[in-house]
């Protein structure tokens, strides 16, 4: 017997991505129903070879899903994720609003996957930030191996993390750039983002950070180990898809860069491609529709003790929003833990 999935915004980027995730990993579902605002309904998505019609949130029973996917935002979340889990069925939210929940998991299934036994106080998960999954994935088997102290990460996040219209932006100006006179607006960026880098995710909070920056160092600490210390400077470049990690890394033990080399490559849901040459490193464009997370460029940093550095790219949205939800519904079948649920 499978299961009953419901994706509440369906008719998003992430959503969308869910559906595929789900069809192509084969999730055991008997019925998957796509959910959406009042507005959306009757709006046709794709999953595998079916067509399926969008239901409205306000008039869907959830009490006949098994699990609720849910990318609709942290409005949403905030109101329907407990209504939603009220009814039995377990809401696994993208959306940042329930991750600093302290009766919430924050799950990553590659690093914390034991955590996720602690969801039937709210029958709430939360998914991470799309730059931390993607993070804790690489430095869970190297914390494991010399214990890391401090991170220094910078990242390059594509457009898509800010949704559809962030990408219709890029498109639109990227054209118009080509067009003598044509002037550049920016409207969902604080900048035009067409050939350009923008050094500003989310809102500044009062000691200068973005709150983008914040969630890494607070995401971080929940799902991994809250004794790391880290910094981060997120910055939003002109790629549709897969976002890239520049990450210097002190460790309390040494550890060599072919030791990290070895072990990553042993490392789930990592693919390790470091070859010193023209090319021997994953860019997002190759990570674009892929669900590993590619990790390149590992070497030695020569000005702290027990230092490496990396270059991690991912599909964030994927390993970063879709494929972690699926990830983390599968795991709690996997342990048998459904029956839990309240």
């Amino acid at each position: 017997m499978g299961y009953k999935v419901a994706v509440v915004g369906a008719t998003g980027n992430v959503g969308r991505e869910m559906m595929n995730v789900l069809a192509e990993r084969e999730f055991p579902a008997d019925e998957v129903y796509a959910i959406a605002s009042r507005r959306s309904l009757g709006t046709e998505v794709s999953f595998g070879d079916k067509t399926l019609k969008c239901h409205d949130i306000e008039q869907f029973d959830f009490s006949k899903a098994d699990f609720c996917l849910m990318s609709a935002g942290s409005t949403v979340a905030k109101e329907w994720g407990p209504r939603i889990a009220a009814t039995g069925c377990i809401v696994i939210d993208n959306s940042s609003y329930w991750r600093y929940d302290q009766d919430v998991p924050l799950i990553v299934p590659e690093v914390n996957a034991d955590a996720v036994a602690g969801y039937t106080k709210k029958n709430i998960i939360a998914n991470p930030n799309c730059s931390t999954a993607q993070l804790v994935v690489a430095l869970k088997p190297l914390h494991d191996a010399a214990t890391i102290k401090r991170v220094v990460v910078s990242t390059y996040q594509s457009v898509s993390g800010a949704g559809k219209e962030a990408m219709d932006e890029l498109w639109q100006q990227t054209k118009g750039m080509y067009v003598p006179g044509a002037e550049v607006e920016a409207k969902k960026f604080t900048k035009q983002i067409a050939f350009n880098c923008i050094p500003h995710i989310d809102v500044f909070m009062e000691d200068g950070y973005t709150k983008e920056e914040w969630k890494m160092l607070a995401e971080t600490k929940k799902i991994l180990d809250p004794k790391i210390k880290l910094t981060a400077t997120c910055v939003r470049v002109p790629v549709f898809v897969g976002h890239s990690e520049a990450v210097t890394i002190e460790f309390e033990n040494p550890i060599s860069a072919e030791e990290a080399r070895a072990i990553l490559r042993e490392a789930p849901g990592i693919m390790v491609v470091d070859k010193r040459e023209p090319g021997g490193y994953v860019t997002p464009v190759e990570a674009a529709g892929e669900f590993a997370t590619y990790v390149s460029r590992i070497r030695e940093d020569a000005t702290v003790e027990n230092g490496l550095q990396l270059w991690i790219v991912s599909d964030n949205l994927l390993k970063g929003a879709a494929l972690n939800t699926v990830q983390i519904a599968e795991t709690i079948i996997s342990r048998g833990l459904l029956s839990k649920a309240a």
